[in-house]
């Protein structure tokens, strides 16, 4: 009784070792794809509204009855509510970020960086 106990402890011991180390070299083999995938795939600049260009966003959203909060140059859940439903009524993509399209479209001065991008 006591060697059928120790035999069958031990053959789950291995199989528990053995499926781990398996867990560990299938997850070290997709954080190895992930980033192989990562760095073929280069990142261009991030295109970001400044604190002025958010202001006048807001001016205009509320303006327009989009937004009725404050004008404080940061992109709020209010603010980014307001710019998908300006995007939807001007038929642009919606997004709720302050992209180059919008900002055109809203007639808001992009800065020379922005104007590159």
């Amino acid at each position: 009784m006591k060697k059928t106990l120790t035999a069958l402890l031990t053959v789950l011991l291995l199989s528990s070792f053995a499926l781990a180390i398996q867990n560990s070299n299938s997850s070290t083999s997709n954080t190895a794809n992930t980033n192989a995938t990562n760095t073929n795939k280069k990142r261009g600049p991030v295109f970001r509204a400044n604190k002025e260009q958010i202001k006048q966003a807001q001016a205009i959203l509320k303006q327009r009855g989009f937004y009725s909060g404050e004008e404080t140059g940061k992109l709020d859940p209010d603010t980014r509510a307001g710019l998908k439903k300006y995007q939807a009524a001007e038929n642009l993509k919606v997004t709720g970020t302050l992209n180059k399209v919008t900002l055109e479209k809203m007639n808001i001065q992009l800065t020379e960086k922005q104007k590159a991008m």
